[in-house]
């Protein structure tokens, strides 16, 4: 027969059993829960403590590079300062000058063009950084080429105006010379002028018949016969000599055969003339010219006037008075 007593006993006791095992099932799941929560709730606190620093880190790496690219865009206006300076005092350039010239601004415009960027990476600007470096090398060469050029510029001012002041000097030298040959000439081309003596003047009557008679008288007057002596001069030289011949009438006026006859004398101005002679002189001996001149008109009372001129000058002169017939004419 059963024990219904004992039975109950073991039943009682599996309960108990199961409740506790139960309760430890129920505190074990919950440790495991607020391990788990734990567990969580630190991965949240460190994963947002690892962003806020990454974010600082990435916030103090933007402002490096912002503060980097500054100070570069700086060292960059500072390099165009003093190219541009040099550039101004610069009064002269050369094929070397000006290859330069292209290299730097082919610099300046890929620096630029670098620290435009927003988003400049570290190597981007670290190229900036021997992008300036090279900028200002090139420059610092600019600089050393203009003043080897200012040098052989001040170089070549002195040796312009040792030039000029030589050219001057011999110019000066030569004026000299010139002046003294044309004082030379001048003596000599004075010391050679003939001189011109012993003028006769007389009026000559042409009769019907042929025969001819020195006359006064203004009415009866055909024609002037002038005599004059070229006297000695050793200087002269033999040969062809050029007279011009001036006759004045009574009014002061020089009587031409047409407007063109002139000459220009030795203070260089010029004449009228009325006849052109051209003789045969011979050195250092005296010779007497002779000639005979018509008016183309009648003669009128007064003085007639007869100048010569050799080489410019008025080498002699003479006159003739032609008076009023007397009553029978």
């Amino acid at each position: 027969m059963i024990d219904l007593k004992k039975t109950e006993e073991t039943t009682l006791i599996d309960s108990e059993v199961r409740e506790k095992k139960n309760k430890s099932n129920k505190s074990l799941l919950l440790g495991l829960i607020l391990i788990a929560l734990l567990g969580t709730w630190g991965y949240i606190i460190w994963d947002k403590n690892n962003t806020k620093a990454l974010i600082a880190q990435k916030d103090n790496t933007i402002s490096a590079t912002a503060s980097q690219r500054d100070e570069l865009q700086k060292e960059l206006e500072d390099a165009t300062i003093r190219y541009d300076i040099i550039k101004t005092s610069n009064t002269k350039k050369d094929s070397i000058i000006d290859v330069k010239d292209q290299d730097i601004q082919i610099k300046k415009k890929k620096i630029n063009s670098l620290l435009a960027k927003t988003n400049a990476t570290q190597s981007e600007l670290d190229q900036v950084k021997m992008l300036i470096a090279s900028l200002n090398t090139d420059i610092e060469g600019y600089k050393s080429q203009i003043l080897i050029l200012e040098g052989q510029k001040v170089e070549l001012t002195k040796a312009n105006q040792s030039l000029s002041t030589q050219r001057d000097n011999i110019q000066k030298g030569f004026d000299s010379s010139l002046e003294e040959l044309k004082n030379r000439d001048e003596t000599i081309n004075i010391g050679s002028t003939l001189h011109a003596s012993n003028f006769s003047i007389v009026a000559i009557d042409e009769k019907g018949n042929g025969k001819l008679k020195e006359t006064t008288n203004a009415k009866k007057a055909d024609k002037l016969r002038i005599n004059f002596d070229l006297d000695e001069n050793m200087i002269t030289p033999s040969g062809a000599k050029k007279l011009y011949i001036i006759i004045k009438d009574p009014s002061g006026k020089v009587i031409t055969t047409q407007e063109s006859d002139k000459f220009i004398t030795q203070d260089n101005s010029f004449l009228d003339y009325t006849q052109q002679m051209d003789i045969n002189y011979t050195k250092n001996q005296r010779q007497t010219v002779s000639f005979d001149w018509k008016s183309g008109g009648n003669f009128i009372i007064g003085d007639y006037k007869i100048e010569v001129y050799n080489n410019g000058f008025k080498i002699g002169q003479g006159i003739r008075q032609l008076k009023k017939g007397g009553f029978l004419g």
